[in-house]
């Protein structure tokens, strides 16, 4: 029977995998009613080990959000992906698209329309241009018109054909989605669901086990087949139905067998928990690093693409820093009209706000996004000249210093303006003095953590490490050891960054990296924990010292709730980061001084997380239903969208 009467969209039960057919039994799915989600701990089924590949956990997109904006975008264009090759494309007449729990109920502040409406037309997170989106967006919208794949015209009508359903969640997430096609006649031709499950991972009812089958790449014949045939789940789901995916036997390898480890052999080094991981980097007298290092290579990779893609990671990153702190733009997008700070933070910075930061040989908070991060002097932003100050440089070689000290000119009445104190001068207790920090280094990580998530928010080109909403702190700690602390800084990148993902594994597999399961404990306590992590390592210390900084990190991050104003990722998200990066350095102090005595180890704080995830409040989990989103106020003068 057709569930069908003519474009009315009708849709079947829950499928347990993606499949195809014309008729259904046409009963109504059921599901949990938001207020009524279960909150006690269930026995988890989790993978063997907790080993993915580096660059699934670090992978370039767009902003906002991973679980809201790249996630969708990518399982947008898998759905589109298997449609064509399954010769069904040219078939469809209409699409139909269904939003469950936060991704409905935030969805529309972290642009989760935009990200599968451009996926649905073929668009990538990676490669899609970030200035496009917009135009294309509301393109879609004025004309009512979808070019599937880039090469098919549908007729599409938001309004009608996106249902936003914020007080259902389907099973298995709360960023769930489901999306169908019907043909000419209303015919349903096809369906799946997906699970956006944070830092861009995409899943379905197929791969909610073994998650990293789709990884984050969307054409799945590209895949390397050591990543795409890895098996570490403790069952493999049962498939009794025809699947969505086409069988890859009949696609041509690209990739050379000599250089690809045998698939079924698995990682050469798997672990499950810190206290595995530390065991194996004392049996094999290695670092954290390398043992991380090695893995990679068992999923298709050469020394030379290690390396290549561990810099192309950086080099974004180092970009975003780059167009957060010299972007001309005043405020963020969204009805908040959130002042832009990196900006006005780094010129502050770089004119001598504080003493000493522009004195000679100082190469403090260069900018190099696009060359060598080991390079001496490449790519310094000149120090900008505020009104009533003048700055007399001579340039030297490639570098410039500044000669002498800042310059007032007296005929602009403003540069003669005293610091304003406040308080009484007649009172028993004096007013202080104004003053200024003198801690430089710890500003400029600030100014660079701030920076990213001012990117992320306007929706740029954003390295999820490990989600958007937390993208901040591991760049701007990066950035950090290589202006202050590094005398190698390429070894350095390669340490932190490896390192870092090693951390970031525990978490995906021990409890979870998704802010709609874990609240921010589980983007930026996660980020804060790998920076810190990271951070351990390039000072040389113990794999031991390296997992008690990651403890630290997230020990102190217990408990952060996700509670976005207006659904934006903006606050209280972006000072977050700030605190975030600065945390993730001090934790990692506290470790180096506390020569490896410690109560709490790494598995034992992602145990607790995971509890803490569990007992919190549907409310704080990216739903924007309780605590800031719902005591600021908006005037309601101001249009939603």
């Amino acid at each position: 029977m057709s569930l069908l009467l003519g474009r009315r969209s009708l849709f079947p039960r829950r499928l347990n995998i993606p499949f195809f057919l014309r008729t259904f039994s046409s009963s109504r799915p059921t599901f949990s009613k938001l207020e009524g989600i279960s909150e006690t701990p269930q026995e988890r089924q989790l993978p063997e080990h907790a080993v993915i590949s580096t660059f699934d956990l670090f992978s370039i997109g767009v902003g906002p959000s991973s679980s809201h904006t790249v996630g969708p975008m990518r399982a947008g264009k898998i759905f589109i992906t298997d449609l064509k090759e399954l010769q069904l494309l040219k078939k469809v007449a209409t699409v139909k698209i269904n939003l469950y729990g936060s991704l409905a109920a935030t969805g529309k502040g972290h642009h989760t329309p935009q990200a599968i409406l451009l996926g649905l037309e073929g668009s990538d997170p990676e490669t899609i241009i970030p200035t496009t989106i917009e135009s294309r967006y509301n393109n879609i919208l004025a004309n009512k018109v979808l070019l599937l794949g880039g090469d098919h015209l549908i007729h599409y009508d938001m309004d009608r054909d996106m249902l936003w359903r914020w007080d259902q969640v389907l099973p298995t997430h709360p960023n769930g989605m489901r999306f169908s096609a019907f043909d000419e006649d209303g015919d349903l031709l096809a369906t799946n669901e997906y699970y956006s499950v944070g830092g861009g991972f995409v899943v379905n009812d197929k791969t909610q086990v073994d998650e990293n089958l789709f990884y984050k790449g969307v054409d799945k014949s590209v895949v390397p087949p050591a990543r795409l045939h890895q098996t570490h789940s403790l069952t493999e789901p049962t498939l009794n139905s025809p699947s969505l995916e086409p069988s890859s036997s009949s696609r041509p390898s690209q990739h050379n067998d000599d250089t690809i480890p045998d698939a079924e052999a698995g990682p050469p080094h798997p672990f499950e928990s810190g206290n595995s991981l530390l065991a194996l980097t004392q049996r094999h007298n290695m670092t954290i690093a390398q043992i991380v290092y090695d893995n990679e290579k068992s999923f298709g990779y050469s020394d030379e693409d290690i390396h290549k893609k561990i810099f192309r990671i950086w080099s974004v990153m180092d970009e975003c820093i780059q167009t957060g702190v010299t972007t001309n733009a005043t405020t963020l997008p969204g009805r908040l009209g959130l002042r832009r700070r990196a900006p006005i933070l780094y010129r502050r910075l770089m004119r001598g706000f504080y003493p000493g930061v522009m004195s000679p040989p100082s190469n403090n908070a260069r900018i190099e996004a696009d060359s060598n991060p080991s390079e001496t002097f490449g790519g310094l932003i000149d120090a900008p000249k505020s009104r009533g100050e003048k700055f007399y440089q001579t340039k030297q070689g490639s570098s410039f210093e500044t000669m002498g000290a800042r310059i007032v000119d007296p005929a602009i009445p403003s540069a003669k303006r005293a610091p304003r104190v406040i308080g009484a001068f007649d009172h028993p207790l004096l007013p202080e003095p104004p003053r200024k920090t003198m801690i430089p280094a710890v500003d400029f990580l600030s100014c660079y953590a701030i920076a990213v998530n001012e990117v992320n928010a306007s929706g740029g080109r954003i390295v999820t490490s490990p989600t958007n909403g937390a993208a901040g702190v591991i760049p701007a700690v990066l950035k950090y050891i290589i202006e202050f602390v590094s005398d190698d800084p390429d070894k350095s990148i390669m340490t932190f960054l490896l390192t870092a993902s090693a951390i970031g594994m525990l978490f995906k597999r021990g409890s979870t990296i998704s802010a709609a399961e874990g609240g921010c404990q589980a983007e930026v306590g996660v980020a804060c924990s790998m920076a810190a992590g990271g951070f351990a390592a390039c000072m040389v210390s113990s794999p031991e010292t390296v997992l008690q900084a990651a403890e630290i990190g997230i020990e102190h991050n217990l408990g952060l709730t996700c509670d976005p104003i207006d659904g934006l990722v903006q606050v209280p998200c972006i000072e977050r980061n700030s605190l975030g990066a600065v945390k993730a350095v001090t934790a990692a102090q506290l470790s180096l001084a506390s020569h490896g005595v410690y109560s709490v180890t790494l598995d034992e704080a992602i145990e607790a997380m995971r509890l803490t995830a569990s007992d919190m409040s549907v409310k704080y989990k990216e739903t924007s239903l309780s605590g800031l989103a719902t005591t600021v106020k908006i005037p309601l003068t101001v249009p939603a969208w």
